[in-house]
């Protein structure tokens, strides 16, 4: 066992809340998604050099520091390609995959991106569970949300999907959460899918939401190859729930088909019974067309298209008049977009 000083923490440790003194052994020969490590900075990177803390503000990466984060994949369209190592050792080299402080191979990566940031292992963190005689490694599930099998009673639930990253999801849902925050509405926000950070959550925690949870919260560094993200999804909103929240707007990272397992939630029955309002974000008239037919064959209707193929008014005009849509642009019109819900008009019932 060695003692390690860290310079930076990747806030995918965050649900652990970590210091800079950790405790390493030096090899793991069975590693697992979530595991926690050391590991020392060998470049550094133009376009993907900032690791996210823990506090949520983003730190440049210098060659040489000593970093804190977890293992896990990635299967960004727009990002970084990458998986768990078959084993870990100190000396091996590794990459960071994602601003939150996910480690692993990477294996390709995106046109627009400088190569992955290249990490030495320095040492693979242990779990105070320890003892000499059986050494156990330190995993972001140590301190997880239980998986629930079951939804309980919910908040009316609204759900904001697309085609893929980068279609204006996030725009969307932050808006979302403003406006109703502004109309005096109790809300709580959740990020089901994609990989690990703190940004969206927190974003969220800017525009009004008094509570929010994560994918993170529940011990994944990302959802990829998870075969039924239904119970991850159930867990959170049961979280949520025990808030007494009026309204939970969700964000489902990446799009509706992909490396995600997005798809695993938007199959399970009592997700959708509890999904009072469908929101998609598509880049273009083609990717709403897709999104229509994909969520069809799910058994879901969307309710209202929003994302990039809203940003001018021709493309909003367009899907109203051809798809039959309601359609509302987060950038230019957000009470627009939240009117568009219904829950403005509900609030006003309930007041008068």
């Amino acid at each position: 066992m060695q003692v390690l000083e860290v310079d930076k923490i990747g806030s995918a440790t965050s649900p652990l809340n970590l210091g800079k003194t950790v405790s390493v052994i030096e090899e793991n020969l069975s590693p697992k998604a979530g595991d926690v490590v050391v590991v020392k900075a060998l470049t550094e990177s133009v376009t993907y050099g900032n690791l996210e803390l823990p506090s949520g503000r983003l730190a440049k990466i210098n060659r040489n520091d000593v970093l804190l984060g977890v293992l896990g994949k990635r299967r960004a369209l727009k990002g970084f390609f990458g998986d768990v190592p078959e084993t870990v050792k100190v000396g091996d080299k590794l990459h960071l995959l994602n601003m939150g402080g996910v480690i692993g191979v990477c294996s390709g990566h995106h046109s627009s991106l400088s190569d992955a940031i290249e990490v030495e292992v320095l040492g693979i963190v242990q779990s105070p569970k320890s003892n000499v005689q059986s050494p156990l490694v330190l995993n972001i599930g140590e301190n997880s949300l239980p998986i629930s099998n079951s939804l309980n009673a919910s908040a009316p639930v609204v759900i904001i999907a697309g085609t893929c990253m980068n279609s204006g999801k996030t725009v969307a849902a932050t808006e979302i959460v403003k406006q109703a925050s502004h109309h005096g509405l109790k809300i709580a926000g959740a990020k089901m899918s994609g990989v690990a950070c703190l940004r969206d959550t927190l974003n969220m925690q800017d525009c009004g939401a008094f509570t929010t949870a994560s994918f993170l919260d529940c011990g994944l560094p990302s959802t990829v190859g998870i075969d039924d993200l239904a119970p991850i999804a159930k867990a959170i909103l049961n979280k949520l729930n025990e808030s007494n929240p009026d309204l939970i707007v969700v964000e489902l990272g990446d799009g509706i088909v992909g490396g995600y397992s997005v798809d695993s939630i938007l199959l399970d029955e009592e997700i959708k019974n509890a999904t009072s309002t469908f929101v998609f974000c598509a880049s273009d008239y083609v990717g709403v067309i897709g999104g229509i037919e994909v969520l069809k064959r799910f058994g879901i209707t969307i309710d209202v298209i929003a994302g990039s193929v809203t940003d001018s008014q021709a493309g909003e005009d367009f899907v109203v008049q051809n798809f039959g849509i309601k359609a509302g642009n987060a950038r230019r019109n957000g009470l627009g977009l939240f009117e568009l819900l219904g829950f403005a008009k509900e609030k006003e019932l309930a007041v008068a």
